[in-house]
């Protein structure tokens, strides 16, 4: 248990009398909440989720020393991040690290995320290298960004770099050509002028898109090909 465990047991337990055996007067659904109860020890209660409740059989005539129930407290307390860790990912996938700053939001514990994040991790929920690989795909594919974007998205993502460098190897150099290639035609074809401000407006909205300084000049020499333009082979970035 680590010291923020500490301090929400005691918080939450701390009206609570030492050395005496607490019998369970009462159980209630808490309004507004389908899945957590308060549990009543006469004048003192405490609430916890319905699967800890079952679990450690807190039912009325049940007895339980304040000792027990700091440990039942932990185990709520583990069971709620793992909910809200759960909650998170209805939407869509999330990185380990975007769980972790989640959880810290909802102000738990450091050693409860930790566990939850490798409980979620062992039940696949959690998956950085499938992440970072679908994320490499997605990007390249439907948003026609380029890996050094992608890189950057990845790591604020909080994605270790080996797994960043391995799902960046798995989009081909013909995968981000074709992309940059749409993109860059698409860009050039709404730029009125001469093709020295066609090269220098696409260049510069397909270097800001992620895509690299060789990249960059294959797809203008392309368009510039496309569109039939001679002597306009200057050096490009």
């Amino acid at each position: 248990m680590d010291f923020e465990s500490d301090e929400q047991d005691v918080q939450v337990l701390s009206d609570f009398p030492e050395g005496e055996l607490l019998e369970i007067t009462k159980v209630e659904r808490q309004k507004k909440s389908d899945h957590r109860y308060i549990i009543h020890f006469g004048a003192y209660n405490m609430t916890v989720h319905e699967d800890v409740m079952i679990k450690y059989r807190m039912i009325t005539g049940n007895s339980f020393m304040k000792a027990d129930l700091e440990g039942i407290v932990v185990a709520d307390e583990r069971q709620r991040a793992y909910v809200e860790g759960l909650r998170y990912l209805e939407r869509k996938p999330r990185t380990a690290m975007e769980m972790t700053r989640r959880l810290r939001q909802k102000e738990i514990g450091e050693t409860i995320i930790a566990e939850v994040v490798q409980r979620l991790q062992q039940e696949r929920f959690l998956d950085d290298p499938l992440y970072a690989k679908q994320w490499a795909e997605q990007r390249i594919t439907n948003q026609r960004k380029g890996k050094m974007w992608i890189r950057q998205e990845l790591r604020e993502k909080g994605i270790d770099k080996t797994l960043i460098s391995e799902a960046l190897e798995n989009v081909s150099p013909e995968q981000e050509l074709e992309s940059a290639l749409q993109i860059g035609r698409k860009k050039w074809n709404l730029i009125r002028g001469e093709a020295t401000d066609k090269r220098r407006k696409t260049g510069a909205f397909l270097m800001r898109r992620g895509f690299s300084g060789d990249m960059v000049r294959q797809v203008i020499n392309t368009l510039l090909e496309e569109d039939n333009y001679e002597g306009e082979d200057e050096e490009f970035y």
